[in-house]
């Protein structure tokens, strides 16, 4: 297989991880901006105070944006990272599970590794030397 070919479907499969990468982040950022008292009830849960609803779900929303725009995708990274950081503190102070953050994280930076090429020449897997 051409190296290009195999290199453009390493990108297009990793563009395709981002956007569903994308869509838990932006459903919680929406649900954020709605409110209403399931939101309100979790939000307390945490400990967070009612005002700082709306801020939260700006900085995911603008995480998430940033993240998906190519040019400012490894910001956008980074600043899902911090989100994720976050919330792992969250659960935490709770004593809850947070596998499923850390899995996030992982996978935003597998998906962003696939699909830039300058990520993956500045990370390189090499091959195992005989």
């Amino acid at each position: 297989m051409n190296t290009q070919i195999k290199k453009s479907k390493i990108a297009n499969l990793g563009l395709a991880l981002s956007i569903l990468m994308a869509l838990p982040f932006i459903m919680s950022a929406s649900m954020k901006f709605r409110g209403g008292p399931e939101m309100m009830q979790g939000w307390n849960h945490f400990g967070w105070p009612e005002a700082s609803l709306i801020k939260v779900g700006f900085m995911e929303a603008l995480s998430i944006i940033t993240y998906l725009i190519p040019q400012t995708a490894v910001l956008g990274a980074i600043l899902l990272t911090g989100y994720l950081g976050g919330a792992i503190a969250t659960h935490m102070r709770m004593q809850e599970g947070v596998a499923l953050q850390a899995l996030f994280g992982v996978m935003i930076w597998g998906a962003l590794y696939m699909r830039d090429a300058r990520l993956r020449d500045l990370i390189p897997f090499r091959k195992k030397l005989n």
